[in-house]
């Protein structure tokens, strides 16, 4: 049993398949490590036994920073979203009436687990392009000397991602009422500027002819492509091209290019505009819900 009470509703899978854009240097941080300047990156193999090193923008950073942006969402009554609902960051509430735990999920060791329905993928990037290292200055407020003869600004280098990088990511969710995921679509938006690991942080959805590379699926039969890339490509306009190839392949569908769907409504996919838009219309639901209720 999974332990989550009976939906007032159908429950669906939704994905979301985009592209982003570091629209200036980023850092991520190097796995679990602190206090060590140095970005991420990944090792592949290619299929002709060739090796490359690529920058890597890691899926589970991306969930803290999604989930961060919902505990951290202001409300009406003058709290944050984690403060009304008494769920933190590693005090999870593990309510499945909770809107974060609900399909982020939580844990309080040894006494409750309450899984998630929300699984994250990609963010290898498409260029070879590996981290730049910068020389910066620590800021005399970060500096704990009792003698302000040296409080001066420290010198330190630091490695960023490169602005410019393209990277494919992916939010899967699991058997998941449509206002369940409006909490998902907040946290991808809003999460947008937040990323990174430091500063400076956020990126962008990629467009291409003035259209994002966006992709919402919303089905209990996957008819459609996954607009996945490989993380073994290094070409950006291949990549580019694979994704709206496959953002467009739906088996029977019909729609007009935005918006495809299967006659029986088993699917439904929405594309650049259309699905950026019908995200913004699950997060302003969530908005008004949660965030703008007043008990």
């Amino acid at each position: 049993m999974s332990g989550l009470p009976q939906a007032n509703g159908q429950r669906y899978h939704f994905d979301i398949y985009a592209i982003l854009e570091g629209s200036q240097e980023l850092y991520f941080g190097h796995e679990v490590m602190i206090n060590v300047n140095m970005v991420e990156t990944v090792r592949l193999v290619l299929p002709n036994g060739e090796g490359i090193e690529k920058c890597y923008l890691s899926p589970t950073k991306r969930r803290g920073i999604e989930r961060r942006c919902l505990l951290w969402a202001p409300c009406s009554n003058g709290k944050m979203l984690g403060e009304k609902l008494n769920c933190h960051i590693p005090k999870t509430c593990t309510k499945p009436e909770c809107p974060v735990c609900a399909v982020y999920g939580g844990l309080i060791t040894g006494r409750q687990t309450l899984i998630g329905r929300l699984t994250h993928g990609g963010g290898v990037a498409i260029q070879q392009l590996l981290p730049e290292e910068k020389q910066r200055a620590m800021h005399p407020s970060a500096i704990l000397n009792d003698d302000p003869s040296t409080n001066s600004p420290t010198p330190f280098k630091r490695q960023y991602n490169e602005p410019g990088l393209l990277y494919p990511i992916y939010n899967h969710c699991l058997s998941v009422t449509e206002d369940e995921f409006q909490a998902v679509a907040y946290a991808f938006l809003d999460s947008l500027a937040r990323i990174g690991s430091g500063n400076p942080k956020g990126a962008s959805l990629y467009e291409m002819d003035n259209t994002p590379l966006l992709v919402v699926d919303k089905y209990l039969v996957p008819h459609g492509a996954r607009p996945v890339i490989s993380p073994g490509e290094t070409s950006v306009e291949r990549a580019l091209q694979i994704f709206q190839d496959k953002a467009r392949r739906v088996n029977g569908g019909t729609g007009n290019g935005e918006y495809i769907t299967i006659s029986n409504g088993n699917f439904e996919r929405w594309i650049g505009w259309s699905a950026y838009q019908r995200l913004q219309a699950w997060a302003d639901a969530f908005v008004n819900r949660v965030l703008k209720a007043n008990d």
